[in-house]
């Protein structure tokens, strides 16, 4: 009886242990599955002030007026690039450098102060749209074009090639280093993209390449991943909302102390996060409807985004939300300066970069501006 007694006790005890693991494990686990409760855009901080007037563009160059804007990068020695649609503003958010000439060229480089110090690019781009500066000071670019003609004008180069569905890599000085698809042919396979949204680049070299841009003619929503010397690796995700894979992947940037892949995938109103060979990592949706990525050495996200909003004009809250790359938490919220009113089409804040001291720029599509931010508070 004695050892019945202790058998009834002892299984009684497993019962009651195994009871209170499974209650835990049932409590906590809503709570787990529960998605964190973030702040909306316009209850964060704004600790960034715009700076007036800058940069300092010549009045030879389209009387000084900005066109649309599409990226804007920093390099390592704190000087800023800009990737632009040759001061052109039609169509409407998807201006071209088609017809353009030499006296509008898409690249320039400022000084922190806003000087202007270097130009070039004509005839290279057809639509301008991603671009990067990796750590040896090259310039990566995308170009989106997929039509022969814009507006009636050909796209075609001076060597009768329609230029678009490309990555080029270019020197410092403009020259041509690195093709990376096939000039003015749409594809889906190893060598060949279906309009490249954006380019960057791992500190060892290796390329990412966001294809996809809406619309585009196979269906493509994809990262495809070369070496440093232009060897296909290999390619994730596919157009859907599942993780992992893309609805427009808008921007892509490699950053930060872990070295994450960091895509804007902006369709399915997500940031989407990656290991270098595209393991998921993350979908962040707190950031709103992303346009543009950078991720600071310190490990801060700015996001270039768009947010609902009834009380807003035309229904958009457009800004640059700014929060942690690792967590996804939210810190800060800067507000598109612009009037809605006034913006045909195109999103603002298309590229978005930050310098070591912490100022932000953004480069606006819509707005036809490059704004500069600094830290106050």
């Amino acid at each position: 009886m004695a050892v019945r007694k202790t058998r009834r006790t002892y299984t009684s005890g497993l019962l009651a242990i195994s009871a209170l693991i499974a209650c835990a494990y049932i409590v906590g686990r809503p709570a787990a599955a529960q998605p964190p409760a973030y702040p909306k855009p316009t209850d964060l901080p704004n600790p960034y002030r715009l700076v007036d007037n800058w940069p300092t563009l010549p009045q030879t160059m389209n009387g000084g007026r900005w066109g649309e804007v599409i990226r804007v990068h920093v390099d390592e020695k704190g000087d800023i690039w800009v990737f632009h649609r040759c001061f052109n503003v039609v169509p409407a958010g998807s201006a071209t450098c088609v017809g353009r000439g030499t006296a509008n060229p898409p690249i320039l480089k400022f000084s922190p102060s806003g000087q202007l110090l270097k130009s070039f690019g004509a005839g290279l781009f057809a639509y301008p749209h991603g671009f990067t500066v990796d750590r040896d000071g090259n310039l990566w670019a995308t170009d989106v074009n997929d039509e022969e003609t814009i507006l009636g004008v050909s796209a075609r180069n001076s060597d009768g090639v329609v230029m678009g569905q490309e990555v080029l890599k270019l020197s410092p000085e403009g020259k041509v280093l690195m093709v990376l698809g096939k000039e003015g042919v749409a594809g889906t396979g190893t060598d060949a993209f279906d309009r490249p949204t954006s380019v960057a680049v791992a500190p060892n070299g290796d390329v990412f390449v966001s294809d996809g841009h809406d619309p585009n003619r196979f269906g493509t929503g994809r990262v495809v991943k070369f070496s440093k010397e232009g060897r296909f690796i290999k390619t994730w995700g596919r157009k859907g909302s599942a993780p992992g894979d893309f609805d427009e992947p808008h921007d892509i940037f490699v950053g930060g102390s872990r070295g994450w892949v960091y895509v804007a995938d902006r369709k399915n109103k997500r940031v989407q996060v990656f290991d270098q060979d595209g393991g998921f990592i993350a979908a962040w949706a707190q950031f709103g409807q992303p346009s543009s990525v950078f991720v600071g050495r310190d490990d801060t996200i700015y996001i270039g985004a768009s947010f609902p909003s009834a009380s807003a004009k035309k229904g958009e809250l457009r800004g640059i939300v700014v929060g942690n790359a690792i967590s996804g938490s939210l810190s800060a919220f800067i507000p598109d300066p612009a009037d809605l009113d006034k913006v045909i089409r195109g999103t603002s804040a298309s590229g978005i970069a930050a310098d070591s001291t912490g100022a932000v720029f953004a480069a606006d599509v819509g707005a036809h501006n490059l704004r500069k931010y600094i830290k106050v508070k």
